[in-house]
């Protein structure tokens, strides 16, 4: 049964994404570190941890996607499970610094000597191991969203209401980061990174290899998300989705589907922060916005929610629009973020990807009509072979 729902769930536009990724991931690094400067093949360094960052927006999309589009909850609070794997990646990154912070103190950061702190808090006990750090990234996202979904989920809290305290637990978190006396360095956050196991942070290798990290990282998610969706869980979600009541009445509890799947998108956005905390080289309370949650519904909107590959492309277009924009016109960036969600809400609803989708579907039926119509055999024009067309639908 597992080999069967991989090999559904592994159709076109998921092979292509995955190798497409492999690509980057080898050919990038290559290209900065392989070709000259002066060669006009050669990709910038600058450029290799822009890219870095995109992808890890990307994947911020991709968990966003499972809970949205495939099981129906609009959460407005991702970049929290985003920022808490962030911060447990900086927190790890800010111990590798030791003796060459600003006041040359081995055991305490540089903003703990500032505050006055005369020793190291307790939670950050053990953040010298990158494993503790790995552990961390995933387990402080995963279980903020295992406690707050088995309220939420069982009090059977859903649509616009979830939404909002989604939204009210990520500013909770903002207000409560920006204290100095939280240990996390208050307004000013994390910076100022040296090293990551070992390794220069600010060397183009460094760079390269985080850049690949990223893409490789996405590339398995993708390969993991498609099996998921496809697989006996997924289509219970798409259940609870679609009819939560009647799924409920045929003996299954949503509550649980949800929980699970809540659960597993926070994991996922927790690494999405982890990957993107060393590539831009701090992280601090904004990160918890709720503007920053909201983007990354417009970037599954744009991509279409509901198959996988739609919001990664939607993220990566969305943010590659954002640089060029906020250098062009630093100052309609907003209105135009506004002004694409009314566009892409009003002609196309299901996005670029469902769209795409749904199109080559409507193709596909219209030629085995006109098959069976000249007494054809259909065959060739039968079942459609991407699954994601009914979960777009």
């Amino acid at each position: 049964m597992t080999r069967g729902a991989f090999a559904d769930g592994f159709t076109w536009h998921v092979a292509l994404a995955v190798l497409a990724l492999a690509a980057a991931a080898i050919i990038v690094p290559m290209l900065n570190l392989a070709v000259p400067p002066g060669s006009a093949l050669h990709i910038p360094t600058y450029v290799v941890t822009l890219l870095g960052k995109y992808l890890t927006y990307a994947l911020l999309a991709l968990a966003l996607d499972l809970v949205w589009g495939y099981c129906g909850i609009l959460s407005l609070g991702h970049g929290a499970f985003f920022a808490l794997g962030g911060y447990a990646m900086g927190m790890y990154l800010m111990r590798q610094i030791g003796s060459r912070g600003v006041y040359g103190n081995p055991i305490l950061p540089d903003f703990m000597v500032f505050l006055n702190w005369k020793e190291l808090p307790w939670f950050w006990y053990g953040f010298n191991h990158f494993w503790v750090a790995a552990i961390m990234v995933v387990l402080a996202p995963g279980l903020l969203a295992f406690v707050f979904g088995w309220f939420a989920f069982r009090s059977r809290v859903t649509g616009v209401y979830l939404s909002i305290i989604t939204q009210a637990m990520t500013y909770a978190l903002l207000l409560a980061f920006f204290r100095n006396d939280m240990g996390f360095g208050g307004n000013n956050g994390l910076t100022d990174f040296k090293d990551i196991l070992g390794f220069d942070i600010q060397s183009d290798k460094t760079r390269a290899a985080l850049f690949a990290a990223s893409a490789l990282t996405l590339g398995l998610a993708v390969v993991l998300a498609a099996f998921f969706v496809r697989s006996k869980y997924g289509k219970l979600m798409i259940a609870v989705r679609d009819a939560e009541s009647r799924t409920r009445f045929l003996g299954w509890r949503p509550e649980n589907v949800k929980l699970f799947a809540f659960t597993a998108s926070a994991v996922m956005a927790g690494i999405a922060g982890a990957l993107y905390v060393p590539q831009v080289g701090i992280i601090n309370p904004s990160e918890f916005a709720p503007a920053n949650s909201i983007e990354v519904v417009i970037w599954t909107a744009v991509g279409g929610r509901a198959t996988v590959v739609g919001p990664i492309i939607g993220a990566l277009l969305v943010n590659w629009g954002k640089s060029w924009f906020t250098g062009a016109f630093p100052e309609f960036w907003l209105f135009a973020l506004g002004g694409l969600f009314v566009l892409v809400t009003l002609f196309l609803p299901k996005g670029i990807v469902g769209t795409l989708i749904d199109r080559w579907a409507a193709m596909r039926t219209r030629r085995a009509s006109t098959a069976a119509g000249r007494g054809v055999e259909p065959e060739s024009f039968g079942k459609d072979e991407n699954p994601m067309t009914e979960a777009a639908g």
